[in-house]
């Protein structure tokens, strides 16, 4: 076998993975890592990003929710590698996908994003949203 996950669902998965661990030559790596962001929080995400998108300037500069993305996972230290573009004229931002983050790092950028709106006066329309804050 050279590659595969499990999610740990349930006692029958948990015994897979201890098995395959039992038997697993040495050298083999292992690796846990906590569960993906989930549906909920991707969707308040890009509710929250599209609210910065329409009320807000960055630079004198308005930008799409794609880009404040990217402004807002850089800001809390994600990875950002810039390429030229295929045509040569500009370059393009690397790895900056939001799918792959854990459930606590996309808190953490969410928890962020409030803050900052707080900060400058983002009124967030999502409904689950109190006084700035998640309910």
């Amino acid at each position: 076998m050279s590659r595969a996950v499990l999610i740990l669902a349930n006692d029958l998965v948990r015994a897979r993975a201890v098995g395959w661990i039992s038997k697993a030559p040495i050298g083999t790596r292992v690796e846990f890592k906590e569960g993906r962001r989930t549906l909920d929080q991707n969707a308040r995400m890009w509710a929250m990003l599209t609210d910065v998108a329409r009320q807000h300037e960055h630079f004198g500069q308005k930008y799409d929710a794609e880009a404040w993305k990217i402004l807002f996972m850089t800001a809390l230290g994600r990875e950002l590698r810039l390429a030229p573009a295929l045509d040569g004229r500009g370059v393009v931002a690397l790895g900056t996908s939001s799918s792959k983050m854990t459930k606590s790092e996309m808190s953490d950028l969410i928890e962020f994003m409030l803050a900052w709106g707080a900060e400058n006066n983002i009124a967030w329309t999502d409904p689950t949203m109190v006084g700035g804050r998640l309910s």
